[in-house]
């Protein structure tokens, strides 16, 4: 089982790990926080204790902050 993984200059497969895998675990393992990201799951924004399925397309996009 498999997803696909964007995020700045990433645009890869990956490999499901683990059963329950979610956004929390992959943003862990990327060591980036869910503050400095926006998690989208096939186009809709998803809250990080959304679970990664198969065939899903995850894409992260970086929060640009600013005054």
């Amino acid at each position: 089982m498999s997803f696909k993984l964007k995020y700045k200059h990433i645009d890869e497969e990956r490999e499901i790990p683990k059963e329950n895998y979610s956004i929390k675990d992959l943003l862990d393992e990327l060591e980036l926080s869910s503050q400095t990201v926006v998690s989208k799951q096939n186009g809709e924004l998803v809250i990080e204790d959304t679970i990664i399925e198969n065939d899903d397309e995850i894409q992260l996009v970086q929060i640009i902050y600013g005054g």
